[in-house]
């Protein structure tokens, strides 16, 4: 059985602006945890210096500690809230619902990443990445999931998995990149249905892409 709350609130060392970080601040939320957000100065390089490196050997974000344990990447992190701390709707162990789900963690550590987080970056940050590359990355991705996502209530069913939490930041700020949303009624309307669950945060938009008008 899953513990019902954490002995302490949970420490998430992110920034407000990301993305990865923002899949385990709204899953932290809709499971009603208690946690404390760290935020880095990444312009700084407090994400580079040896006590965080500790953290993380990577200098990413997100990391997670829960008691003594430290844990990064955000698909992972989303994986072990699920099982440690919510039911198991939000991971299936039937065959069929755990490769539904781990098949969007796989998109969101791909072609979500490579497309709209991608054209994100270098919009929003000024990353130095190929952004008409990352475009056609997310157009094509944005092409193939809104036609699978007709008459599907959440990616992997019927039902909202970690699957939606892990998809639903970056494709909602696709337009932050120059990806349109318009011409994808499905996607649209799966992001309202995941934005009016209970407790929903969003990530805060920024005037770039599309939105910089």
């Amino acid at each position: 059985m899953p513990a019902a709350r954490p002995a302490e609130p949970i420490k998430l060392y992110t920034t407000l602006l990301s993305g990865h970080g923002h899949r385990v601040k709204l899953f932290l939320t809709l499971l009603d945890l208690p946690f404390e957000v760290i935020e880095l100065d990444m312009k700084a390089g407090e994400n580079r210096t040896p006590e965080y490196l500790a953290l993380n050997p990577f200098g990413q974000v997100p990391t997670i500690q829960d008691g003594e344990l430290t844990l990064f990447d955000s698909n992972a992190i989303l994986v072990y809230l699920a099982k440690r701390y919510g039911d198991a709707s939000w991971l299936p162990d039937d065959p069929l619902g755990a490769a539904a789900v781990q098949r969007w963690l796989s998109l969101a550590a791909g072609q979500i990443a490579y497309g709209p987080c991608a054209a994100r970056l270098v919009t929003v940050f000024g990353a130095p990445l190929d952004h008409e590359r990352a475009k056609k990355i997310a157009i094509k991705l944005f092409d193939v999931i809104d036609e699978e996502l007709a008459g599907k209530r959440f990616v992997a069913g019927e039902h909202v998995t970690v699957a939606d939490i892990a998809a639903h930041t970056y494709i909602a700020h696709a337009p932050e990149g120059g990806v349109s949303l318009r011409p994808y009624p499905n996607i649209c309307a799966w992001l309202r249905r995941v934005e009016a669950l209970p407790r929903f945060i969003a990530m805060p938009s920024t005037k770039a892409g599309l939105l910089a008008a």
